[in-house]
């Protein structure tokens, strides 16, 4: 078998592989390492006008920044409607792996982050959230604590939810989400190549009827006890027990003007009762007669019918992505639709598990600069904002000191101005006197 990374990275039509005698098939792959050859292979609907707009992105954290990229939406509040397409090929008697991986790096609130398989009929220019699809599957988030995994498939032209309520991972690194459909009629879901469940198709989906059904003309006996304990029929209150919290005052006297006829029967206060013991209650036993619980007798539903073609699908032939998102910022990538387990377990671990650990390393750190940032910009601001209300309040201490001074010598300063100007006046005069002696 020829090491994996010597394989092709972008394979766009059926690739069949033979390997211990195993026929490997992969219908589709695709991890956009040309670059903007993406915009040749996927087609945008134009069922409306305003779908959200894709990029081929790594977003702020990855291990390669070319290797890393995937479709990331670029739009906040959008739908989007993007689809590629493959040749037709069916699971029928044949294991399907649908397998990708998702970065919700925005730290999404509201939106999906899955892919849909659909039929060959599909108009890929008018695909919209009404168009018919086989299989719904990946992260679909709304609010806080409403992170769900979908895995929805339709039958007979109705879509089911799988009946169990399982969760997608919605932190900020790359996860890698697989489903894997066997002939068997059973099932597998991973996250990160880890089962998180698995089971039958019939069980954890209302495809069909149930097999069995209660009853209807069984009815439970009406002697049929299903209490576990009761009280002690043998068990008695001891003549001694006092029971009365309350009790007439017995020092108490009727007053020697009480009229019976006006006043009506006397009755004494009452005062508490020191020797009250509570309310008796007879002891609890296990009860002998005890048949537990009765269970309604289950009979063979008339109405069910197995049915051999439970998550079979003919011409799969359209991958796409058929989402909302409040917050955008997803990043889509590593698309893989084969019917080798192993083969995609392999190629998750070459792709997703090659950059998981370093991308998480770099978001942590990031996360870590941008609190320090953060609490350095909340640190100014509150120095910023201090100097503002001194500025407001008045100056400090020193410079007021210094302005007191600067008063006061300006007060000191006034008379001897005055003075010097008297002095010129009179020096004036005593010259325009002398001035006329000479004459």
């Amino acid at each position: 078998m020829a090491s994996l990374s010597l394989l092709p990275l972008l394979l766009l039509t059926t690739c069949t592989v033979r390997t211990q005698g195993k026929r490997r098939q992969v219908y589709f792959r695709e991890e956009f390492e040309d670059g903007d050859g993406w915009t040749k292979r996927w087609v945008q609907s134009k069922h409306q006008s305003d779908y959200g707009q894709f990029q081929l992105a790594s977003g702020k954290f990855y291990q390669d920044k070319e290797r890393d990229k995937g479709l990331q939406t670029t739009e906040d509040a959008k739908f989007y409607a993007l689809s590629t397409r493959f040749k037709p090929f069916s699971n029928e008697n044949e294991t399907l792996v649908v397998q990708f991986s998702v970065k919700h790096e925005q730290g999404i609130d509201c939106g999906g982050g899955y892919v849909k398989l659909f039929p060959a009929a599909l108009n890929q220019e008018d695909m919209h959230s009404e168009s018919q699809y086989y299989i719904m599957f990946g992260p679909d988030i709304c609010g806080f604590g409403n992170n769900r995994l979908q895995v929805i498939l339709s039958h007979k032209g109705k879509y089911h939810e799988n009946n169990k309520t399982l969760k997608c991972r919605i932190n900020k690194d790359t996860h890698l989400y697989t489903l894997i459909l066997r002939p068997n009629a059973t099932y597998e879901v991973k996250i990160d190549n880890q089962k998180v469940t698995s089971g039958g198709l019939e069980d954890d989906w209302d495809f069909l009827p149930p097999k069995k059904i209660k009853d209807p003309y069984a009815r439970k006996p009406r002697k049929w006890d299903e209490r576990q304990q009761i009280e002690d029929p043998d068990d008695k209150k001891p003549e001694d027990w006092e029971d009365s919290e309350f009790i007439p005052d017995p020092d108490a006297k009727k007053p020697d003007d009480w009229n019976e006829a006006m006043d009506g029967v006397w009755e004494g206060p009452l005062i508490p009762n020191v020797k009250y013991m509570g309310e008796w209650k007879p002891r609890i036993i296990d009860n002998p007669n005890y048949q537990g619980e009765w269970i309604h007798p289950e009979i063979d539903n008339p109405k069910y019918r197995p049915d051999p073609t439970i998550g079979h699908y003919h011409n799969i032939s359209v991958l796409g992505l058929d989402l909302w998102q409040v917050k955008s910022g997803s990043i889509f990538d590593n698309f893989l639709l084969t019917n080798d387990e192993e083969f995609a377990e392999e190629v998750g671990n070459m792709t997703w598990g090659l950059r998981k650990d370093v991308e998480q390393q770099w978001r942590e750190l990031y996360e870590e600069m941008e609190k320090q940032k953060e609490a350095e910009e909340t640190k100014k601001k509150r120095e910023k904002e201090r100097a503002r209300q001194e500025d407001v309040w008045g100056l400090d201490e020193e410079d007021e000191e210094d302005a007191e001074e600067d008063d006061e010598e300006e007060a000191e300063g006034s008379p001897k101005q005055e003075g010097s100007a008297e002095r010129a006046s009179l020096d004036q005069k005593e010259a325009h006197i002398d001035q006329k002696d000479e004459l």
